[in-house]
């Protein structure tokens, strides 16, 4: 609950202030909070100020302890600003509660640099939390004007950048210190690293060719156009790939140019998580990351992996997994496996065929919509003369309708009846392979389910939180930087979510009923927080946050000069 201070501007220039008693409320339809007027005290200038101060009065009376106001109260404030608090304050605990301000403080003093590199990328991750935004925008806007930052307060959008090239510089050692302290503080299971890539694209035209030299650095060119997952093969691209927990802790991140392969990736991430020493730790991989390469190299030093195989590529899969008899045996919900043991001696594998009824039956529902359209297609075609229109070459070629159709003696389409037998034997169906013989069949459908958690980290970083893009960098070091620090904002978000057991949307909603307030009252300058409420302080319990003093900070007037 806060003192909220409105204005409104006339036609003839002049400005009308009011003063309100306000709070932060949930809109469940906007799914969103908003400010909930309580009660409204009118215009400022025809104020009742001697009311007010009988309502400062009583509202003394009832406080205890340190959380008093302090003298001279009684006097109506002057409401200078109103900043947001509770999102930074958590964060903050998080930050350091993960090691990742010790981590780049530790790191500038082995550079023996005095920026104030950690308080920049601190605001940086915060704003990306708080309202994600541009560098300009965190400096100009975000910090002056909105949050409640003190040790951040002055920076310019030059210390910013040169934080983020700071930031890339160490990154590598920034990651593996912040993780290993995640993996104690939170007793995370490492057994298992899901990992994948996604692609984030950039509004431009041309592809960058030239490599970039900074600091002694040569940094190969990142913006290359390659298979977008997006959708958006024409434009340049870059490749983020991401290693994570099961509990979807980020592990770790890399930066790629745009047109790298998603199965050359996997020698080089297994090489750099073994110099992690992680201990037993298990490889889980989609089926972009099948190859005969990558099994290999996945193999090497007893080392075990999960992975999807592409069912359609693989010759097993038709002819012996799909075609073998055999139970299903239920282990979940909406979860069947069957295990599968192709070849012989070492050339023997293992593959765990898994099905999914639910799915099943919404693909055949799928098919028969697509079957009803092509026989409506073919019925047409049967009323024309010509013996091959241009809307039978169509048919054939359509990826939607193509699948299921052959010719007939003449040339014209069909419906292929072994076609539409083969492609229901996929329906609901996925098939993962391992080399880890000690892990049952169940353990590993449910290991490759668990997938869906790294999905989830790059959905946060590009649509629905952290956005990643747009970026406007163009240099590959600051390309990188961006990342890195949108997963250490990650790391924060995931934080608080195994804390709290709550969305990061729904933890931000509570957070932001704290507010900070600064007033002058008697010449002084005071700084106060807002009332915490129940379920505020409940939340900030989970997160470990101390509650803080109501009264932050008073600042007594600057003595005057004496006369000469």
């Amino acid at each position: 609950m806060y003192l909220r201070i409105t204005e409104r501007r006339n036609k003839d220039g002049s400005t009308v202030t009011y003063y309100a008693l306000a709070e932060n409320a949930w809109n469940s339809k906007a799914k969103r909070s908003g400010a909930r007027v309580i009660h409204s005290f009118g215009r400022a200038d025809r104020i009742d100020r001697d009311a007010l101060q009988r309502l400062v009065q009583s509202i003394n009376r009832v406080l205890e302890g340190g959380d008093t106001v302090p003298a001279g109260a009684g006097r109506l404030p002057e409401i200078e600003r109103i900043y947001d608090w509770g999102v930074v304050l958590a964060a903050r605990h998080l930050w350091e509660d993960l090691g990742i301000g010790d981590a780049i403080r530790r790191r500038a003093r082995d550079a023996e640099l005095e920026a104030p590199h950690e308080a920049a990328l601190f605001a940086m991750a915060a704003q990306r939390l708080d309202q994600p935004g541009s560098k300009l925008a965190c400096a100009e806007r975000w910090l002056p004007e909105g949050t409640w930052l003190p040790e951040a307060a002055g920076l310019k959008v030059d210390q910013l950048y040169r934080a983020l090239d700071f930031l890339m510089v160490w990154s590598e050692e920034i990651e593996r210190d912040v993780f290993l302290r995640a993996a104690d503080l939170f007793r995370l299971d490492v057994d298992l690293i899901f990992y994948d890539t996604t692609t984030a694209y950039f509004e431009i035209d041309e592809a960058d060719e030239r490599d970039e030299l900074w600091a002694g650095r040569l940094f190969a060119p990142l913006r290359r156009r390659g298979h977008s997952k997006e959708g958006r093969d024409h434009q340049p691209q870059v490749i983020v790939a991401l290693a994570v927990t099961r509990d979807g802790m980020p592990v770790r991140s890399w930066v790629l140019p745009g047109n790298t392969a998603d199965v050359t990736t996997v020698a080089r991430i297994k090489e750099d998580l073994r110099a992690w020493r992680l201990g037993r730790c298990v490889f889980v991989g989609d089926a972009g990351m099948y190859s005969a390469d990558n099994l290999k190299a996945l193999s090497l030093g007893l080392g075990r992996y999960i992975l999807a195989v592409p069912m359609r590529k693989v010759k097993d899969i038709e002819a012996e997994v799909l075609t073998r008899p055999g139970r299903y045996r239920q282990i979940a919900d909406n979860l069947q496996v069957k295990e599968i043991w192709v070849g012989e001696a070492e050339r023997r594998r293992r593959y765990v065929l898994c099905l999914n009824p639910e799915e099943a039956e919404r693909q055949r529902c799928h098919r028969e919509a697509v079957l009803a359209e092509i026989e409506a297609e073919l019925a047409l075609l049967e009323r024309r003369d010509d013996d091959h229109p241009k809307a039978a070459c169509d048919l054939m070629a359509s990826r939607r309708h193509g699948r299921y159709l052959s010719t007939d003696g003449r040339g014209r389409p069909r419906l292929d009846a072994a076609k539409i037998k083969a492609a229901a034997a996929f329906d609901g169906k996925f098939v993962i392979t391992s080399n880890d013989d000690s892990l049952s069949a169940e353990d590993l459908a449910l290991g490759y389910k668990g997938a869906w958690i790294i999905e989830s980290c790059f959905r946060r970083m590009k649509q629905t939180g952290l956005q990643v893009r747009p970026m406007f960098h163009w240099s590959a070091r600051r390309i990188v930087a961006q990342v890195k620090l949108c997963v250490l904002a990650l790391q924060i978000q995931r934080a608080a979510e195994i804390r709290c057991a709550l969305p990061w949307a729904r933890i931000a909603d509570q957070l932001d009923a704290l507010k900070v307030v600064r007033y002058q009252l008697e010449s002084r300058t005071i700084v106060q927080r807002t009332k915490i409420i129940e379920e505020l302080a409940v939340t900030l319990k989970k997160l470990g946050v101390s509650t803080p003093k109501q009264v932050l900070t008073v600042a007594e007037p600057a003595p005057a000069l004496a006369a000469p």
